[in-house]
């Protein structure tokens, strides 16, 4: 009986961690929510938003401190998401990622990096 019921216990505990572990998703880049930081922040863990605005800070090698007229955020440029770009603080980007909120806070992890000229 106890030998059954360790078992079944494990195969709960398995099926609930799998059940919360995505393999990956879809997420519609095309039709992305071109939006203000200071609405952005307020909406839900994985929206996936545009923002436009200047880095302002360089925080970690792949974080920074971005801001638009209404605010900033963390937002979060892996290496490969530069495309070889060149930026500075004084250029205008359109930074286009998903909303991820955690304990510390807001963040975006940004998919694509754009200049606007």
């Amino acid at each position: 009986m106890k030998q059954f019921l360790l078992i079944l216990s494990l195969v709960l505990i398995t099926t609930a961690f799998t059940a919360n572990t995505s393999l990956g998703e879809f997420h519609d880049t095309t039709n992305t929510n071109k939006t203000t930081i200071s609405k952005a922040l307020k909406m839900p863990h994985n929206s996936y938003v545009t923002l436009q605005g200047n880095i302002i800070k360089q925080i970690s090698e792949d974080k920074y401190l971005f801001k638009d007229a209404t605010g900033t955020i963390t937002v979060e440029i892996d290496n490969d998401k530069w495309q070889n770009q060149n930026v500075n603080t004084k250029d205008k980007l359109e930074l286009k990622g998903e909303i991820e909120k955690d304990l510390k806070g807001t963040k975006l992890d940004v998919d694509t990096v754009t200049i606007i000229k």
